[in-house]
């Protein structure tokens, strides 16, 4: 179980917000695929592993390539941890709308 599981849960609201605010939204999309996959393949992707969270908190942060296909995801250098871990804790929820 990650980590932070143990703490209150996520708003839904917030971690839309959050998402919105840092563009994450001009590449993925809830239900189907964009620029990247959609929040829930990655959800699907990651659904059962233990180390998730922090895999994705480091994709956020440092960017990336290869794993989605030949576009490299950008990073995000000035994306709070904290914004992060909300938005990584919702995609892993599989991205509720409520």
């Amino acid at each position: 179980m990650p980590a932070f599981a143990a703490e209150q849960p996520v708003s839904v609201e917030n971690a839309i917000a959050i998402a919105r605010s840092n563009a994450c939204m001009g590449c993925h999309a809830v239900d189907r695929k964009l620029v990247g996959p959609s929040f829930q393949q990655v959800a699907q992707k990651y659904k059962g592993d233990a180390q998730a969270n922090a895999k994705l908190a480091k994709k956020v942060k440092d960017g990336g390539a290869g794993v989605w296909g030949s576009i490299p995801m950008p990073s995000h250098p000035a994306m709070k941890d904290g914004d992060i871990k909300t938005v990584v804790a919702w995609v892993l929820a599989g991205a509720p709308q409520k």
